[in-house]
């Protein structure tokens, strides 16, 4: 008994702790909107902006100075004055190459940055548009599990009247359960895209994100899922192609590597000049170690070359500089070929979805709807028996769940063609 009362404890306090976490349903220009202000992993990266900025301070740093002091002792001290001064190193073309190399650094880091957003709002489109596919599948399948159920109690009903043998009846019951473990999976696929939709979200707070619901099943509402109907014309591919080559945040980066390499080249080469060491301060000698026996005091100065390149040159460094350079022009060049290419794919896979979708709509759904009332007509009015009823209510399901994944490709083939050609604000003819 003390173990069923702790078992109810426990899954009170656990309904408790799940109903304290917001459930709150957004549109998919909300989730994007929550996304780019909550995202863990994006506050992590905007960080390293802030870093790279003050990274141009360091570099941009002045050489600390030393303080000196000489004072001799013993029979030296006799006739050497005591000296304290100040030396400073100065370095030579050094100091401006590197601000430069911090600063093209920083100008990376943000394209990285931007390509991350970038990247987190299309990774939010297809998580949205997988739960919204996920859901309507599960909304068609237990609309067919109502109908089913229906089908059952006209079976029933011609079997207790005698109309038709009981083996209807078992035909329509192992349809129903058939249907039923596909609703169940449906239900299991729906929280797992729902688990999946708020960890690519990744909110901090106690929110828990979720779809508007059944927005497939209920209309195709394209400007709710930010996607331009089906009825439109593509510009021409080389213009798509130009405008991809211009906009892709990865050819922005390697571009900005290029740049990044082209200036560690300069720092690098430029540790072969000398920097130079100032020194200066004051002296004096005391009157019993002088001559005259008076008190002498004055100032002294020196200068000297430093870290004169005589011993090592830094002729590995300037290799392997010229080497990471010509490493980002040849990464560049590979990034522009491969993104035609990518840019190539999203297009066709595209307009595939698109001869797909209008075919669903204009051929498929129609005639299926119309075919299977007819055939449940024919069965109510017994010119039908119930064998070809469920084979055809069967392909009906089958042809809904399809017509289901088309749209969702089509939702997801427009986000993987912006991720390509990286515009999100993509204007089709």
């Amino acid at each position: 008994m003390k173990k069923i009362f702790v078992l109810i404890v426990w899954i009170l306090c656990f309904s408790l702790s799940v109903h304290a976490e917001e459930v709150k349903k957004v549109y998919l220009n909300e989730a994007i909107d929550a996304a780019l202000e909550n995202n863990i992993d994006l506050k992590a990266a905007q960080i390293n902006i802030n870093i790279a900025k003050n990274e141009i301070k360091t570099a941009n740093r002045l050489q600390n100075p030393s303080v000196d002091a000489f004072y001799f002792m013993g029979g030296a001290g006799n006739g050497e004055p005591k000296q304290l001064g100040v030396s400073q190193n100065i370095e030579i073309a050094k100091r401006n190459a590197r601000k430069n190399l911090a600063k093209s650094n920083l100008a990376l880091v943000e394209h990285n940055v931007d390509y991350t957003e970038f990247d987190l709002k299309m990774d939010v489109r297809e998580a949205y548009i997988n739960l919204v596919a996920a859901k309507s599948i599960l909304y068609t399948l237990e609309q067919q599990k109502e109908l089913q159920e229906e089908l059952l109690d006209i079976a029933k009903e011609k079997v207790k009247n005698r109309k038709e043998p009981v083996i209807d009846v078992l035909q329509a019951e192992i349809s129903l359960n058939q249907i039923i473990t596909q609703v169940n999976t449906a239900r299991v696929n729906v929280n797992t895209a729902l688990s999946d939709f708020n960890k690519i979200i990744n909110d901090p707070n106690k929110v828990i994100y979720d779809s508007k619901d059944n927005i497939f099943a209920e209309k195709n509402n394209f400007a709710e899922m930010l996607t331009p109907p089906p009825d439109f014309e593509f510009p021409d591919f080389e213009e798509i192609v130009q405008r991809a080559l211009n906009n892709r945040y990865d050819i922005k980066i390697a571009k900005q590597e290029i740049d990044v390499a082209e200036k560690n080249m300069t720092v690098v080469s430029r540790q072969r000049i000398p920097d130079l060491a100032l020194t200066g301060g004051y002296a004096y000698q005391l009157g019993a170690y002088t001559d005259s026996g008076n008190f002498n005091s004055g100032a002294y100065a020196g200068a000297s070359l430093v870290n004169i390149p005589l011993f090592y040159n830094y002729s590995p460094e300037i290799q392997n500089a010229a080497l990471k350079l010509k490493q980002a022009e040849l990464k560049y060049e590979s990034v522009k070929n491969k993104a035609v290419k990518d840019v190539s794919a999203a297009y066709e896979r595209f307009l595939t979805a698109v001869d797909n979708l209008n075919y669903y709509e204009s051929k498929i759904i129609k005639n299926s709807e119309e075919l299977i009332e007819i055939s449940k007509e024919g069965y109510e009015q017994g010119r039908a028996n119930i064998t070809s009823l469920i084979v055809m209510k069967q392909s009906y399901i089958s042809i809904i769940v399809g017509y289901t994944y088309a749209l969702a490709e089509y939702y997801n083939s427009w986000t993987n063609f912006l991720r390509e050609v990286n515009d999100e604000e993509f204007e089709l003819l």
